[in-house]
């Protein structure tokens, strides 16, 4: 970074600040020994309006590790609760993180600025605040990921080194991640006040999200109702997302789902390697309650602790609230079904999808499962089936088609000459549903390996540009696109925090 005179700073507007104090706690971020820059985001910063002079200044180092505060800036901890794997927790809160303020983009959105790793606060319950190098190199890398898959996400503008320890099962290297979002409301945020009793405080925080996210709404007849089904749509419609990436989020507790429908909290996250249905990364799953074919089940269940919280403001009638919060959640079911064939129709080239379509798809899928087969290499290579032109470049032997897939293609093919759409439309749609790259598990740990014992940030830097650009394969990237080879297979990821 750089001292330069003529950057001009973000200019902060604190709405959440207009809501009582119950529902957050003013607390300074806590200065770090030796903040040094890993890395910062000057597209994003771009989108935001935030002046990349600034971005790559100085005080954009200083204020982004959290040694000073920016000019018209209130820094804050968000107070929540949360049904963590299943069971109900009172209080938790930003324990670790400290909200900026929030910027308006030059497109009129506002988007919150949040310090990951920046000290503790009045929620922190006896933790240290701080995260580890790791974690927040994950964040970065698969944040910006699913960016550039299309999928609703959290975005990072900046990490930074603290030059400090940090104490999990050993030392570690910290950091500190600058957090990017439409807004950090959660459905634990309705539960902590709900769960209290504070209908007042529950309408207060619908008025906000209202106002702020769906604004479109307001004038509605039933204001509140037409909030939980726009929640309710916007979650169907990410977790769809999440499956036909073969995302698996980790830790689908109501404290991690954001009203505004964007992923958040990556933490014990990964993208499936060999497909399986009943898929857990996370260490601490012991159950699989967030395994893969479990995680649109768990989008309804937590959204059915939204609804309970909604309830007193969805009708005077309490069996007519509780009737119509049962027929949104209901509606989930119809929004996530048609969400998800939208993607695997995507995924498959088709335009117009029809009755027999799900029965390809779970065919499919089922023989994926039967033999192992790697999700994103499959999928790749039926976009290698459809592909026309030279430019083209087949990722080959990299995906040996099992008997069962080549017989399930003449099913498909015959399929596909039915739909109206031709082959070079067919071949962009499926190109832009199709990935070659992911973050692949083994190369994150790869970076966060180099990063935190070597001090070295090179195969990070490689990882984010190829995941950047999800869909246009390179032969030069090809060990990128490649499944890992067996001792290379992680199984388990962790929080870290």
């Amino acid at each position: 970074m750089n001292t330069t005179s003529s950057a001009v700073s973000p200019e902060f507007d604190t709405t959440f600040a207009s809501l009582p104090e119950r529902f957050y706690s003013y607390t300074q971020p806590v200065a770090v020994a030796h903040a040094t820059p890993i890395i910062d985001n000057p597209t994003l910063g771009k989108e935001l309006g935030i002046d990349p002079q600034w971005l790559a200044s100085d005080e954009a180092l200083q204020v982004l590790a959290g040694n000073q505060t920016a000019m018209g800036s209130a820094p804050m901890a968000q107070a929540y609760a949360g049904h963590q794997f299943g069971s109900f927790n009172p209080q938790l809160g930003d324990g670790r993180a400290h909200l900026l303020g929030e910027i308006v983009a030059p497109n009129g959105e506002r988007f919150d600025l949040q310090l990951k790793g920046s000290g503790p606060t009045p929620y922190s319950r006896r933790g240290d605040g701080r995260s580890p190098l790791g974690p927040v190199i994950r964040e970065y890398l698969i944040s910006e990921a699913m960016a550039s898959l299309g999928v609703p996400t959290t975005r990072s503008l900046a990490a930074i080194a603290t030059g400090e320890s940090v104490m999990r099962q050993g030392p570690a290297p910290g950091a500190v991640l600058t957090r990017i979002a439409p807004s950090h409301i959660r459905v634990g945020t309705f539960e902590y006040f709900a769960m209290q009793g504070d209908e007042e405080a529950v309408k207060t925080l619908a008025d906000y999200c209202l106002k702020r996210h769906f604004s479109h709404l307001i004038k509605h007849q039933q204001p509140y109702l037409a909030l939980l089904n726009a929640v309710i749509e916007r979650q169907a419609k990410l977790i769809a997302q999440w499956q036909g990436f073969g995302f698996i989020h980790g830790v689908m507790n109501t404290d991690n789902m954001l009203i505004c429908g964007a992923t958040v909290d990556y933490g014990p996250c990964a993208f499936m390697d060999q497909f399986d249905p009943e898929k857990v990364f996370s260490s601490i799953d012991r159950q699989g309650r967030y395994r893969y074919n479990q995680q649109p089940g768990i989008g309804q269940w937590n959204l059915a602790r939204l609804a309970q919280a909604l309830l007193p403001l969805l009708h005077k009638d309490d069996e007519q609230a509780l009737a119509d919060a049962q027929q949104s959640l209901d509606n989930y079911v119809k929004h996530y079904g048609a969400a998800y064939q939208l993607v695997m129709s995507n995924k498959l080239g088709i335009s117009k999808p029809q009755g027999g379509d799900q029965a390809l798809t779970e065919q499919l899928l089922a023989i994926m499962a039967e033999h192992q087969l790697d999700f994103t290499l499959c999928f790749r290579y039926l976009l290698d089936q459809v592909a026309t032109g030279a430019k083209h470049q087949p990722l080959g032997d990299a995906f040996i088609a099992p008997n069962e897939l080549v017989v399930w293609q003449q099913q498909w093919q015959q399929r596909l000459a039915t739909d109206p759409q031709g082959q070079t439309q067919r071949y962009q749609q499926m190109k832009r549903a199709n990935p070659a790259f992911i973050a692949r598990n083994h190369q994150v740990e790869l970076a966060i390996r180099a990063a935190e014992d070597k001090g070295d940030y090179q195969p990070f830097y490689a990882l984010l540009k190829v995941v950047q650009s999800p869909s246009d394969y390179q032969q030069t990237l090809r060990n990128f696109a490649l499944a890992p080879m067996p001792q290379e297979v992680v199984q388990h990821t962790f929080c870290g925090t």
